[in-house]
């Protein structure tokens, strides 16, 4: 238990030195422990989990109402267990309404070894996305009171842009009061505008998360972090990724007769290579 401690402590530790160091990074998204690996062996400094991709890979919908955190958290495990980066979990919403879940939930996560983790304001019922901006506020308060003095980042995720909801003046509120209840890492996905991004980055007082490959914002990296972005995700886009090259693939073969598709595949000696046991 002691060395489960250490190294969980070590893994917070460079994860957090990566959001107080002078340069940007890109925490890309696995969805299972074999493309976590994968990532790995790419460079990546660290990973996040996916939501979205983890229920893709189980044939469900990215919905708080489908995922639970027990699974959610089973499949955060095995992601934290194939690799020795730290790893943040998309937390959904807390897995429930009440503060309390909220930090239910980071006293879960940092069970299983995550070393960070995002709650948004984002409620799952389309007649009411959001939550409103006090009851907001409280679960991140919480979630914060939770992860006080342990090895774990919380990041405070303002959905308006992602539920048709482009406010940026509410969007900064909320992102400032998440601040000041305690979060350490600010998120707004779905943002497009690199002037809001800016401004945005220049208003908040925490490190900036922003996610790529979402939507169709061509930014780089160099852009985003001219404008002062800190951190880099990839959401569900690389699963969205993958899915997209097993559609062409099949396609090819359904109405073309052809395999050409297998020149691009990862050669099965580099894919056992990553596989084998730790």
């Amino acid at each position: 238990m002691e060395n489960q401690t250490k190294d969980q402590q070590q893994k917070y530790e460079d994860f957090l030195a990566l959001h107080q160091g002078s340069a940007i990074f890109v925490m890309a998204n696995p969805w299972d422990a074999g493309t976590a690996r994968l990532l790995a062996a790419q460079g990546f400094p660290a990973l996040a989990t996916t939501s979205a991709g983890y229920a893709f890979s189980k044939g469900k919908r990215d919905s708080n109402a489908t995922l639970s955190r027990a699974e959610i958290l089973a499949n955060a495990a095995e992601i934290v267990a194939a690799t020795d980066l730290p790893v943040s979990g998309d937390l959904e919403d807390g897995f429930g309404a009440e503060p309390e879940c909220c930090a239910q939930s980071i006293h879960a996560a940092i069970s299983v070894g995550l070393v960070g983790g995002s709650i948004e304001d984002a409620t799952g019922d389309p007649d009411l996305p959001i939550y409103a901006f006090e009851a907001a506020v409280e679960r991140v308060a919480a979630a914060a009171e939770a992860a006080r003095g342990q090895p774990f980042l919380l990041t405070a995720r303002a959905e308006n842009y992602l539920c048709g909801r482009p406010d940026f003046g509410d969007t900064l509120r909320r992102l400032q009061a998440f601040s000041e209840a305690g979060a350490d890492v600010l998120f707004a996905p779905g943002m497009r505008d690199l002037n809001d991004i800016r401004t945005l980055c220049r208003e908040l007082d925490k490190p900036v998360n922003v996610v790529m490959g979402l939507t169709d914002a061509a930014f780089s990296i160099d852009q985003l972090a001219e404008v002062g972005v800190k951190r880099i995700s990839l959401g569900g886009s690389l699963a969205r990724a993958a899915l997209g090259a097993v559609m062409r693939a099949t396609t090819e073969v359904l109405e073309e007769g052809r395999f050409t598709y297998a020149r691009d595949a990862m050669p099965g000696a580099d894919i056992y290579r990553l596989m084998r046991g730790r």
